[in-house]
Formats: C-alpha cells, structure tokens, sequence
C-alpha cells in the first residue's frame, strides 16, 4: 500500500484557496484555523498555510515547455486524470501548459497538466497508462 503524502503551501488569502481547492479541484476539507486549511487531495494531506508574500516561481525548460519550479501534483489512474482535465476545462482553467500526452507510445508515456492555484502555487496532475513506467528511464 502506498502511503499518502503530506505537504505544506503557502497562500495569499484562505478563501481563494478554499475556493480553488474544495470548489474547482473537489478536495474535500479536513481541519482548518484562521491561518490554514488541511484538503484532501485524492488521499494526501495537503495543507494551505497563510502568507502574505507570494512565491517566486521559476521554469525549466521541457520538452518544448516551460515546466513551472517548483510545482506539486498527484498522478491519476488515466480515467481520473482524463475527468479531471475535462472538468478543468469545463471550467475555463487557463493553464500554464494544457494537457497533453507525452512521450506517446514510447517508454514513460503520460498524460500531463500544469495549472496555477490563485496564489501562484503550480500543480501538475499526471497519468500513466501502465504505471510500472512511473519510474521508467529513458534517454535525453
């Protein structure tokens, strides 16, 4: 069984990220005080901590794209990963990249998104169709 994870993130306003996280993403809300909120994020604890400066965030280059540094996420069965992609875009998301398939029918296939909470914080939300190419290697 694979553990959920825990992570802890800075925003600029506990309302947005409510907003964004339980009402655009589904996450479900946990426990919450004036200054953070734990969400459930298919199973992981994450955790918006208040603070009124925003991050600085950075890109690398990736195949063609400027993948968004640093940025966190959850990898998806392909179904979840698909619904979720639609209703993002059901819901005008404007990502940083839009979803793709990368790597198509080659060792490490997934299927990929970058998108940005309301205080700057980049997500990514990937899939693979066999998930024993999770940690695949390939040449660059």
């Amino acid at each position: 069984m694979l553990t959920p994870f825990h992570l802890a993130f800075p925003v600029h306003d506990l309302q947005l990220a409510r907003q964004f996280y339980a009402g655009v993403l589904g996450c479900r809300e946990g426990r919450s005080a004036p200054t953070w909120i734990d969400f459930d994020l298919y199973g992981h604890q994450i955790v918006a901590h208040l603070q009124v400066s925003r991050p600085v965030t950075h890109s690398n280059p990736v195949d063609g794209h400027d993948v968004p540094v640093p940025h966190y996420g959850v990898i998806l069965t392909w179904d979840d990963w698909q619904a979720l992609a639609q209703r993002l875009r059901n819901q005008n998301m404007q990502f940083v990249i839009e979803p793709y398939i990368r790597f198509a029918g080659e060792v490490g296939e997934q299927a990929t998104m970058f998108f940005l909470d309301p205080s700057a914080n980049a997500l990514e939300f990937k899939s693979f169709r066999d998930f024993s190419q999770i940690f695949a290697t390939r040449e660059y």
